[in-house]
């Protein structure tokens, strides 16, 4: 049905058809109750009957006006009631004959809801029950008998308890609408955690189409499946477009520099070398690094191609500390690993995550006086890569800032290296893609500390 389909309509409809669950329980349970007032079946008000009609062709023999004819009603009830039962006779004014005179305040109770002799009706009192009235004559007078037994038909108690507490009722009532009401909730939570699941996945950088999103749910949620998919496919086509772009403008940059170059190596050769000519050399090879590391960064911000893995951290940058190692033993500098890698497991994208602290350390050899250390320290499923140097620094007004693409700081860090103002940013967007962070500090050495914080993989 296309109109049940409508999420609107189907939330309404199984609220209306729950009140309506909810009125026929709260208006049949209490009819339930065998406690309650019945009538009583032909073949019962016949028996009663009989009984009603023995008992008054004995009563001929006694005189109305005899010395205590109200003892032979008794003797009279007593020859006919069966073991656990108890007859009762009402007369005209009102009054019970009766030898068992303790029930006298159930057979009121009884008499007040039944009185017709037409109609005989029964009744339940914990495990007794009282059924009547059936007509006796007597005298020219029309009597009532009235019978007390054992009930055949006794509830537990735990039912007369649920029956004589309303708000108990009403709340055993609620649970047995309650697997309607969770199957609702079930089935609108599951598409919006689908839903869910596919925009984790693109947060991630994950721009698959989930054909499934247009297929499941109602009518509200199988759009809002087409509009999501209708957009992962215009992010993909804008981040191609983007690629192509940074593509076209490396070419459209790099011909012309690559001409520059070639130029300036002819007047080097023809003229010989002159200040002017380094100059321009130098600008030249600076623009093709800074293009360089654009296309990097931008590779690495929209690149897909690389997957996710399960990495042991001491295997994953044992290649990294190693070159660093032979790296530092070339230039005269000293670089120590004050705590080893541990070999907990990270999820990550190993090259970009081994590419960003090989360029972490490498700025730290670039900038540092002669000292450079290393640190990897496991605490709360977390582990943190500190990297200081001892060189020259940056101010702390500018700690947040060196993150961010072509930021050049004011410190002669970055002019004297002839750094592009890519490094750092690069490093960031890498230690973000691995749901990372990455922050910049004062080091205890006197340099810069780059400190970089990666969640370790817990498995289920």
């Amino acid at each position: 049905m296309w109109l049940f389909d409508r999420l609107t309509i189907r939330i309404f409809t199984t609220f209306l058809l729950t009140v309506a669950f909810f009125l026929i329980l709260i208006m049949v349970i209490p009819n339930l109750d065998s406690r309650n007032l019945t009538y009583l079946a032909n073949k019962d008000k016949q028996i009663g009957n009989v009984l009603a009609n023995q008992i008054e062709n004995d009563l001929i023999n006694v005189p109305k006006d005899s010395f205590r004819w109200w003892m032979r009603f008794i003797v009279v009830m007593d020859s006919y009631q069966k073991p656990g039962q108890f007859l009762f006779i009402v007369t005209p004014n009102e009054q019970i004959i009766t030898a068992e005179t303790k029930n006298l305040d159930l057979v009121k109770n009884f008499r007040e809801k039944s009185k017709n002799v037409n109609d005989p009706a029964k009744k339940i009192y914990d495990s007794q029950e009282i059924i009547g009235p059936f007509l006796v004559h007597y005298s020219n007078a029309q009597y009532q008998l009235y019978i007390l037994q054992q009930a055949t038909d006794i509830q537990s108690q735990f039912v007369n308890f649920i029956f004589d507490h309303p708000f108990l009722l009403l709340t055993l009532t609620m649970l047995a609408s309650s697997p309607v009401l969770l199957w609702l909730s079930w089935s609108i939570a599951k598409t919006a955690q689908r839903l869910k699941k596919a925009a984790d996945q693109v947060a991630k950088g994950n721009l698959q189409e989930w054909p499934e999103l247009e297929q499941i749910g109602s009518s509200e949620y199988k759009a809002t499946g087409a509009s999501f998919n209708h957009m992962l496919r215009e992010l993909k086509r804008m981040q191609e477009l983007q690629q192509r772009l940074f593509s076209d403008i490396s070419h459209e940059l790099r011909t012309p520099l690559t001409r520059l170059q070639l130029a300036t190596a002819l007047l080097r050769r023809k003229q010989g070398e002159s200040s002017e000519v380094m100059r321009i050399n130098a600008e030249a090879l600076k623009l093709d690094s800074m293009i360089g590391d654009l296309l990097s960064l931008a590779r690495q911000q929209y690149d897909n191609n690389e997957i996710r893995e399960f990495n042991k951290i001491d295997l994953l940058f044992k290649q990294v500390l190693d070159n660093a190692t032979f790296e530092a033993e070339q230039i005269g500098k000293k670089f120590t690993v004050t705590n080893l890698p541990t070999n907990h497991t990270i999820l990550c994208y190993p090259i970009a995550l081994c590419s960003a602290l090989e360029n972490v350390i490498r700025n730290a050899f670039r900038y540092s006086n002669e000292q450079i250390v290393i640190s990897f320290i496991e605490k709360q499923q977390k582990i943190t890569i500190t990297i200081d140097d001892d060189g020259v620094g940056v101010a702390e007004s500018e700690l947040e800032q060196i993150f961010r693409p072509f930021y050049r700081t004011n410190e002669a860090r970055d002019r004297e290296s002839g750094g592009t103002g890519l490094g750092l940013a690069i490093v960031a967007n890498a230690i973000i893609r691995n749901h990372g962070t990455v922050k910049a500090e004062k080091s205890h050495l006197g340099g810069l500390r780059i400190v970089i914080v990666l969640p370790i993989h817990q498995y289920r």
